[in-house]
């Protein structure tokens, strides 16, 4: 049951917002107004709304005589999604490193320690929730509104699709490798280094989703 600290439209937003990051539901999936207003104790009313304010997000797709379903996306999509990721995230690092290095290196430091506790753990939800901390403070340190509020037009939309990676353990490893690597360039000013670096983990991260996607076409198909 929901609490009302919130409008209950906003709180029925986090939760089904919550859901389709975590990867609670397939991307596709039917979402029925019904069973979601049962569930979280409301009417359908804020629910509906809710799905409309997720709509905005690009989490759910409406679509008139059918119904709500959680966002899905092509191969080719996702490749577009990582070069927008990889354009936007470099030149807010850029700018975060030029502007507040030193804090920005801080911060991902302690992004660090907290992910090799995750990744020891095996706790993939943990893991994958710092990760999109970890890439979020380029934007909460470059100095720029508009690059942030740009990434957070397609952030949720990232984190759901890392969240059918994240369950690899592998993948999480190799993962934090990197994001190690990247702080350690960052404290010793090599920013070149460190963008080129982090444009590789963008894209290396794209072709283990449509990958993945490819290898559940073949399954389907098979």
């Amino acid at each position: 049951m929901l609490k009302r600290t919130k409008s209950l439209t906003e709180q029925a937003a986090d939760e089904i917002r919550t859901r389709i990051v975590r990867g609670d539901f397939q991307l596709g999936a039917p979402l029925s107004e019904n069973t979601l207003a049962s569930e979280l104790g409301v009417s359908k009313t804020p629910i509906r709304e809710a799905l409309l304010q997720l709509k905005m997000e690009g989490l759910v797709s409406i679509q008139p005589q059918r119904g709500s379903f959680v966002f899905d996306m092509t191969s080719q999509q996702v490749v577009e999604l990582g070069e927008l990721r990889d354009t936007l995230e470099v030149a807010a690092l850029r700018l975060a490193a030029r502007r507040s290095g030193r804090q920005l290196v801080g911060v991902l430091a302690a992004i660090g320690v907290e992910m090799d506790r995750a990744v020891a753990d095996e706790d993939g939800l943990r893991y994958r929730t710092l990760d999109a901390d970890f890439h979020q403070a380029f934007f909460d340190h470059c100095g720029n509104s508009f690059f942030a509020s740009c990434y957070q037009g397609f952030a949720f939309r990232v984190q759901a699709l890392r969240a059918r990676l994240s369950n690899k353990p592998g993948l999480n490893e190799r993962s934090l490798g990197e994001h190690h690597r990247l702080i350690e360039l960052l404290a010793r000013d090599e920013v070149e280094a460190a963008e080129e670096l982090l444009s590789r983990h963008v894209h290396a991260t794209v072709a283990q989703y449509v990958a993945s996607q490819d290898r559940t076409g073949d399954e389907t198909a098979a």
